[in-house]
C-alpha cells in the first residue's frame, strides 16, 4: 500500500515571470534611449523663431548653470581654460560650431564674452532656446 503525502507542495511557476522581466528590460531599454546625454540643469530662453543645426557637423555643446558653471560636452570646464578647450575641439571640425546652452539668469555680458571667445576662433555660434506653449 503506498502513502501519499496529505500536502503538496506548492509549485512556483516562471513562465510569467520570465515574461514580466523581459518586458521590464525592453521598457528600461526603451527609456534610456529617450534620455538627454546632456543632463545639465539648465534654465533657456523661451523663443518662438524654429531652426535647427545640420546634423552632418557635430557641434560642440557648451552649457552654462545659473551658478556660473562651464561645461564643454558635459565636461566642467573653467572660465580661464575654456577658451583652449574650445580651440582644441574646434581644431578639428571643418565648420566648427558653438551651440550654447546659457541659463535665462545669466546676464547679456556672460553671453558676449563667450561670443568674443568663438569670434576669436572663428566659430559658429548657435544660441539654444527652449521652445514657447502657445
Amino acid at each position: 500500500m503506498a502513502l501519499r503525502k496529505k500536502h503538496r507542495e506548492a509549485e512556483v511557476s516562471t513562465d510569467s515571470l520570465s515574461d514580466i522581466m523581459f518586458f521590464l528590460m525592453l521598457f528600461f531599454l526603451i527609456l534610456s534611449t529617450m534620455v538627454s546625454p546632456n543632463a545639465i540643469k539648465v534654465a533657456l530662453p523661451k523663443s518662438d523663431v524654429k531652426t535647427t543645426v545640420n546634423n552632418d557637423v557635430k557641434p560642440i555643446h557648451l552649457a552654462i548653470t545659473k551658478d556660473k558653471k562651464y561645461f564643454v560636452n558635459s565636461k566642467e570646464v573653467s572660465f580661464p581654460t575654456l577658451e583652449s578647450e574650445i580651440s582644441a575641439l574646434s581644431s578639428t571640425r571643418l565648420e566648427p560650431t558653438v551651440i550654447m546652452h546659457l541659463d535665462k539668469e545669466l546676464s547679456i555680458q556672460d553671453e558676449i564674452d563667450i561670443m568674443t571667445i568663438c569670434y576669436k576662433l572663428k566659430c559658429k555660434t548657435v544660441l539654444a532656446t527652449a521652445a514657447t506653449n502657445k
